[in-house]
């Protein structure tokens, strides 16, 4: 799979306006059906993710309200939990080149973080539904290459499938980054997740 290699200029402050343009729709590869939440008998759920906004729209018309809803708080998710690197380089060494965008905090302090891939529903047609920003790396130094990767280093497997089968912990609220990580870092948590399945250590605030 490829992508398009999207170059930015690092701004002086990261907004969801900017980020919006990242999630142009595009058509989908693979059929999608729809969004149910089973109960799995090894506890875990099912979710759809949905790579933009009208992927999801488009998928579930009757949801839209609750499509662009979730994708909204998905994207102010992705902005206070994504891995943050102090320099670009570092960032995109492990999700690869113009996958990554600056960010300047109201301290003054600024750093990088990759873009917000696409976004994880759960129990989107009732009531209470659940939503969680995913990313993925375009880096041929990544072990999560074209892998669904969750904010705090969880792997949800290749990025073609879009219906996946997650713990009820993958919506839980996860804490605010405010420290930057060196490179290689994040690989480093997500190896370790995927062999112990908890964490070695963290980069939160």
């Amino acid at each position: 799979m490829t992508n398009p290699i999207i170059h930015q200029k690092r701004s002086a402050q990261i907004n969801l306006g900017r980020m919006r343009k990242v999630f142009a729709p595009k058509p989908l590869s693979l059929g999608v059906a729809s969004i149910m939440l089973t109960a799995c008998g090894d506890n875990r759920e099912q979710a759809m993710i949905f790579t933009n906004l009208q992927d999801c729209v488009s998928q579930m018309p009757e949801q839209a309200e609750q499509c662009e809803l979730a994708y909204r708080n998905a994207l102010e998710e992705a902005q206070r939990t994504a891995p943050k690197y102090a320099e670009q380089s570092a960032c995109e060494y492990e999700f690869g080149a113009g996958q990554c965008t600056s960010y300047r905090s109201n301290d003054g302090n600024s750093w990088f973080m990759p873009f917000m891939a696409g976004y994880m529903l759960s129990n989107l047609s009732s009531s209470r539904y659940y939503s969680s920003p995913v990313f993925t790396s375009y880096s041929r130094y990544s072990p999560y290459r074209y892998r669904w990767i969750s904010a705090d280093g969880y792997e949800y497997g290749d990025i073609r499938k879009r219906r996946v089968k997650v713990s009820k912990k993958a919506f839980s609220p996860k804490p605010t980054v405010s420290k930057t990580i060196k490179r290689g870092g994040f690989g480093s948590s997500v190896r370790a997740k995927s062999s112990w399945g908890s964490s070695r250590g963290g980069w939160g605030g």
